[in-house]
C-alpha cells in the first residue's frame, strides 16, 4: 500500500465491502413455513415458542448478554504466553 500512495485504499475497501454485502443480500433465500418448522424441531416446538411471552425472551437475551460480557471480559484479561 505504501508503494502506491496515489491509490485511494479506503475507497477500494469501501467498494469491496459494498459488493460483498450485496452478494450476501442476494444469496439469502426465503424458507417455507414447513422448512422453518423442521428446523425448529416440529409443530410442538413452534407452538411452545408462540406460547412464550416476550418478557421471557427478553430475560433470556439479557442473561446471555451478561454471560457473553463476562466471558469477553475474562478472555481479555487472561495472559497468553
Amino acid at each position: 500500500m505504501k508503494k502506491h500512495p496515489e491509490i485511494k485504499w479506503s475507497e477500494i475497501a469501501r467498494r469491496a465491502i459494498e459488493e460483498y454485502l450485496q452478494e450476501l443480500e442476494s444469496s439469502k433465500a426465503e424458507i417455507s413455513m414447513d422448512e422453518f418448522r423442521g428446523l425448529l424441531g416440529g409443530e410442538e416446538t413452534l407452538k411452545e415458542i408462540e406460547a412464550t411471552h416476550n418478557e421471557a425472551y427478553e430475560g433470556y437475551y439479557k442473561k446471555v448478554r451478561e454471560l457473553e460480557w463476562d466471558r469477553t471480559k475474562r478472555s481479555s484479561t487472561t495472559r497468553t504466553s
